[in-house]
């Protein structure tokens, strides 16, 4: 083991943090004025990176970093993963807009509970409710030298405790009854996260969405960004919006055609390229014209021709 350390530089290659700490797969992350500084479990981490290196920083000496080493992916071979994907267009323009980005290794109740309280809301406000629910009833935590008090994330325990008006003073509404039940469903033992890793997608996504509040694009965040099951697709408004565009931009299609084109046309890494176009489509403006590329040749169904995308700042969805 080595000698513990306050610090920790992880070689990289072709990893972009920003993308990947902003894309909407975790919401305890600020960025400032150096890079990154956020909470993963019990610590408190400040991250910074470069072409080559990801350097972390803890506010106390750690000797073991598997845990953020996990977390960050920082050993997945992203371009055999992008080999993975279909030959189109829109594909394309994703990876090279978001060029680096990279899945996350969530803990499981942090990614399930945070997700639950991210229905309907931005991403800006979900990282609000996150931080205000974890102030009142998280743990503090030791933080750098100048940094302000963090808390890490409340266990299901600690919340099965609280009332439902506490829950809604964290300014999380509605979601407030769905949080509750879910934590008392995990902390009383009726439902167990731990054994989800183990059954099939399909049971794992029933399992997951018997839980108040949990519909299958809440499953499919937390089998994706929890456990790492990559034929999870989580289709919200902005993925919507892209297979929309990118794929059928002159056709009407269901979402019921549009899941089973998700199912069949993205390949062994489906979750991946979900994401490259989850943030693609935030982070560009769409072109109504015609695209200037080549057809669309899907596994399972005839999009017509992809709508090219121009990068620019866009909105967040409601």
């Amino acid at each position: 083991m080595s000698p513990a350390s306050n610090s920790k530089t992880f070689p990289i290659r072709d990893y972009h943090l920003d993308a990947t700490l902003d894309s909407g797969q975790a919401f305890r992350w600020q960025r400032d004025q150096q890079g990154w500084v956020g909470v993963v479990g019990s610590h408190w981490v400040r991250l910074r990176a470069d072409e080559f290196s990801i350097t972390a920083e803890t506010a106390r000496p750690i000797s073991d970093w598997t845990w953020l080493e996990n977390y960050l992916q920082v050993h997945v071979d992203l371009a055999a993963v992008i080999r993975t994907f279909p030959e189109d267009e829109p594909l394309r323009a994703a990876t090279l807009a978001c060029r680096g980005l990279r899945l996350l290794r969530q803990d499981p109740w942090e990614c399930l509970a945070s997700f639950i309280l991210s229905s309907t809301k931005q991403i800006v406000q979900i990282r609000q409710i996150v931080s205000h629910l974890c102030e009142r009833f998280g743990e503090p935590l030791e933080v750098g030298p100048m940094f302000p008090r963090v808390h890490g994330f409340p266990s299901p325990e600690r919340l099965a405790r609280a009332s439902e008006t506490e829950l809604r003073a964290c300014k999380m509404g509605f979601r407030a009854p769905y949080l509750l039940e879910t934590a008392r469903a995990i902390a009383g033992g009726q439902f167990q996260l731990e054994q989800l890793p183990a059954a099939p997608v399909e049971s794992a996504r029933r399992r997951l969405m018997e839980l108040p509040g949990v519909g299958r694009k809440i499953a499919d965040c937390v089998l994706l960004f929890a456990y790492g099951f990559q034929s999870a697709f989580p289709v919200d408004v902005w993925v919507m919006k892209a297979l929309q565009q990118l794929y059928f931009p002159h056709r009407r299609v269901s979402r019921k055609r549009l899941e089973r084109f998700t199912q069949t046309h993205f390949g062994p890494n489906a979750g991946y390229a979900q994401q490259y176009l989850f943030h693609y489509m935030r982070t560009a403006r769409p072109n109504p014209g015609p695209s200037r590329g080549s057809r669309v040749k899907p596994r399972s169904a005839r999009p017509t021709r992809p709508t090219v995308l121009k990068t620019s700042a866009h909105a967040e969805p409601g």
